[in-house]
């Protein structure tokens, strides 16, 4: 019985982690290098090439922010309980805060430089509080790494964790409510910028506490991609619409996105399970140490080399522009993965920080 028990263990471990990777590769193509302004894109919005884009983005973009959202909810159960709430906020700050701050601080400075002394169109230092708004974003997100304010909400969630996981279940539930609520009325409110990332946080507490990864793992791969494949249409149709629609429908957009992502979380989760019993699953999990640093360093590396490489492809629109922008996310963790093993060799402390703990010699299992 031990053997079996160890056997499963193992691979929710897999696909725990391949799961991240998934959810991280899916920012990419949210991110990815188009060569076009914002204006330029919702003129071709309808375009071929425009739409591809649209939809990588939507189908394998959505599902990372509840995914990494609700795992690292997940995973703080154990360790919100066995350690005392200094030291648990103590080692939150140090995978998750001053990763963030560390790598805001490099885009700062090598973005802005490529900006200022080049031609790369991208923000640049207009004053002090916008850097410092750059560095923590404490009152709106990021101009160049714009990923950054998931890891911001979530180091908030990590400081009410301990309390979110001694809760009693209605506790929970009226948490995720006042989320909920609070997600979809659009008020700005300081303490989270994103106020989904508290709900889906939350929501993988539950799921731990109900084992619900466990069951969703048996459930059949159709079954759990059938609520996604019903919303995927009326979630590209009304992407590719823009943000006029948007607008004119604030609260219904926002409750619909909070579902369409549930059920991206739920697709990707199964078939994250179904990879974790493969052959490719030992190759991924290797590959996914390098995940959260990819995730810190993406933007830097495509507002940086995106129109190095774009030189050659072209900007959306050109001929080989899809082939570039499909590979694109295999690039920016290729890149990663060297990155990495540079700066393990070069100093493994400085690789430890940079990757908030998941890389150098006292690599460190985070939620």
């Amino acid at each position: 019985m031990a053997e079996p028990a160890r056997e499963a263990d193992s691979r929710l471990s897999t696909a725990i982690a391949i799961a991240r990777l998934i959810g991280i590769m899916g920012i990419v193509y949210v991110h990815a290098w188009t060569g076009r302004t914002a204006e330029e894109l919702a003129a071709v919005a309808f375009s071929w090439q425009a739409v591809l884009r649209t939809v990588l983005g939507e189908v394998f973009g959505r599902s990372a922010v509840p995914l990494l959202g609700m795992i690292s909810g997940w995973l703080v159960v154990s360790t919100a309980t066995s350690q005392g709430y200094a030291a648990f906020v103590l080692g939150k700050a140090r995978t998750i805060l001053l990763p963030m701050v560390l790598w805001n601080a490099i885009a700062i400075v090598l973005v802005g430089a490529a900006a200022t002394f080049g031609d790369l169109k991208a923000p640049t230092p207009t004053s002090i509080g916008w850097t410092l708004n750059e560095l923590v974003p404490l009152v709106q997100a990021n101009d160049v790494n714009v990923q950054m304010p998931f890891l911001r909400d979530l180091f908030v969630c990590m400081v009410i964790a301990p309390g979110l996981v001694r809760a009693s279940n209605a506790w929970l539930a009226l948490v995720a409510s006042i989320v909920v609520v609070w997600s979809v009325s659009g008020v700005h409110v300081p303490p989270l910028l994103r106020p989904q990332i508290l709900l889906f946080f939350t929501a993988g507490v539950a799921v731990r506490r109900f084992g619900l990864v466990e069951r969703a793992a048996g459930w059949p791969i159709a079954l759990c991609g059938l609520p996604f494949v019903v919303l995927i249409a009326p979630r590209l149709w009304t992407a590719l619409l823009g943000n006029a629609f948007f607008d004119a429908y604030p609260h219904l957009m926002a409750a619909f996105d909070i579902v369409f992502r549930l059920a991206s979380a739920v697709l990707f989760w199964r078939l994250a399970w179904g990879l974790a019993g493969s052959n490719v699953a030992d190759r991924l999990r290797g590959i996914e140490r390098y995940g959260f640093l990819a995730f810190c360093d993406h933007l830097v590396l495509l507002w940086l080399f995106g129109p190095v490489i774009g030189l050659a492809t072209g900007a959306l629109g050109a001929g080989l522009y899809p082939v570039y922008l499909l590979v694109q996310p295999p690039l920016v963790l290729g890149v990663t993965v060297v990155l990495g093993r540079v700066l393990m060799a070069l100093s493994p402390s400085i690789a430890r920080v940079l990757s908030g703990g998941r890389l150098g010699r006292s690599a460190l299992v985070t939620a």
